[in-house]
């Protein structure tokens, strides 16, 4: 059941025992969500697997305490922030649930108990109006970690509009807190030599695509995969997909997409979930940035993924367009960068 910001809250607190769970691999918007909620009303911030770096930074630096791997069945709620599928928790056995999320998509309505689900930058800011229409203040810290997860979940405010920026300064003038501080808590981030090589890694085994303007790169990595399609879009790319082998039998493809590609009618967390479909796997996101988790071959799944967005741009007859530059200078259609 679809509730709104003030009955979401009054609703919590028929529950004294309460998990906020978190997407695998969470990231600070979903971190500082759960934090955020936790503080505001009680209850425990549940991780199913790990954290990104500045996620883990975050709660290292606040002091933020998690729990990893938590069971639902020991609470009496369970609060999924930020989440659009089962497989982001891992195929968690979920009992009582409710659902905050500001995905494109999600696949969780028709089981969760209530929830708020609505397109916006980021989770965060759909928190700070549950908080302000209950009045509950924002303390420094909660301050700090709403602030993150804003700028981190916009790509740096790339992807912000009027109403991220109209959340910033709400936040920033009831908890004090000032942008730069944020700044300073993401630049603290240790940087990996790991993802150092997975980066240059990515670059080397590039491959690119023409249709029309638009340039489509992809690649393939062990980890970082998200990481990794930021970067091509920053040196270049103007939408990347890279794939990941992971566990098993299981691929992961990262999109990422710029803002004129969204403008111009790409919506990656439409694709990931069309996509997704196909393989019976999971995909979803935002129209900038998505993912799908799939039991296939990874290349099936790539080829996809771009032929969705060729034909988004170009129509059916853009296979015969592809790479038309390119190809007069090179025999094939896809082109090392290295």
């Amino acid at each position: 059941m679809r509730v709104n910001d003030l009955e979401f809250f009054n609703r919590l607190l028929d529950y004294r025992n309460i998990l906020y769970i978190c997407h695998r691999n969470a990231d600070p918007d979903a971190i500082g969500s759960a934090y955020t909620l936790a503080e505001a009303i009680g209850g425990t911030v549940g991780i199913v697997d790990d954290c990104n770096r500045v996620a883990a930074n975050v709660i290292d630096k606040l002091n933020i305490p998690t729990v990893l791997c938590p069971d639902p069945d020991d609470y009496d709620m369970t609060v999924v922030v930020d989440t659009s599928t089962r497989g982001q928790l891992n195929d968690l056995k979920l009992k009582k649930f409710c659902l905050i999320d500001h995905h494109a998509t999600t696949a969780l309505l028709d089981d969760a108990e209530f929830y708020i689900h609505e397109e916006a930058t980021s989770t965060i800011e759909i928190i700070f109006r549950i908080l302000n229409a209950a009045g509950v203040p924002i303390s420094p810290k909660m301050g700090l970690a709403m602030i993150t997860g804003i700028i981190t979940d916009t790509g740096h405010l790339k992807h912000a509009n009027a109403s991220t920026f109209k959340t910033l300064s709400g936040i920033m003038e009831i908890s004090g807190v000032d942008y730069f501080d944020a700044l300073e808590l993401m630049a603290a981030t240790p940087q990996d030599i790991s993802i150092r090589i997975a980066m240059l890694k990515a670059a080397m085994r590039c491959k690119v695509e023409r249709v029309g303007d638009c340039l489509i790169a992809t690649t393939n990595v062990s980890s970082y995969g998200g990481a990794a399609a930021s970067m091509l879009t920053n040196i270049g790319a103007d939408i990347a997909f890279v794939g990941s082998v992971k566990d098993g039998n299981t691929v992961r493809v990262s999109g990422r997409a710029k803002r004129d590609m969204i403008l111009s009618g790409v919506n990656l967390g439409k694709l990931m979930e069309d996509v997704g479909d196909k393989y019976n796997g999971t995909g979803g996101g935002h129209s900038g940035a998505a993912g799908i988790d799939a039991e296939c071959p990874l290349e099936s799944l790539m080829s996809d993924c771009k032929e969705y967005v060729r034909k988004l741009l170009a129509g059916e007859a853009a296979e015969s367009l592809l790479c038309s530059e390119i190809s007069s200078a090179y025999p094939d259609k896809e082109t090392e960068l290295f």
